[in-house]
């Protein structure tokens, strides 16, 4: 008796295998490729108003950005990128509209903000000295009192009422 059950392997048959269509939306000018391991892709400013911005570029390769020409891009990512074929040095790199791409090691980029976020800690740090200093003790100043954490939406939604 020969076996005429046409099944398929249920490996064959999980969610992996199925692909979902993406809706269209209309597409990003500052979306960045996908980066490789150990990196990070940002659009560095390299023309403002038509003038090209040196003093830029130079400062965003001094911090450590290299410029990304279109071979270093995934596969899949160097057709949906354009490659600029103009300007002095910066022919034949990716580019869009004034911007280049660039990119830095993730522990550069952290070292960074570290050191930008330290920086704003200690001026508000002053700022709430001098504050200080200058209250009278009559009428003292309160410490500010500062929030970091954006909320979007409806207050309600939320669970915490903010009553105004």
């Amino acid at each position: 008796m020969a076996n005429t059950n046409s099944r398929s392997t249920r490996s064959a048959n999980t969610r992996e295998s199925e692909t979902r269509r993406k809706p269209w939306q209309p597409p990003s000018m500052l979306e960045t490729p996908t980066a490789p391991d150990g990196y990070k892709y940002r659009w560095l400013r390299a023309e403002m108003m038509g003038e090209e911005d040196r003093g830029n570029m130079s400062k965003r390769l001094r911090e450590g950005y290299e410029i990304v020409r279109p071979e270093e891009l995934a596969t899949e990512d160097r057709d949906k990128y354009s490659v600029m074929s103009i300007g002095g040095g910066q022919a034949g790199v990716v580019g869009v509209g004034g911007l280049i791409l660039g990119k830095i090691p993730v522990e550069t980029a952290q070292e960074r903000n570290a050191y930008y976020s330290q920086q704003t800690s200690e001026q508000l740090h002053a700022i709430d000295n001098e504050l200080q200093k200058a209250s009278n003790p009559v009428m003292p100043i309160g410490a500010p009192i500062r929030k970091t954490q954006t909320e979007f939406g409806n207050p309600e939604n939320r669970g915490d009422s903010e009553e105004s």
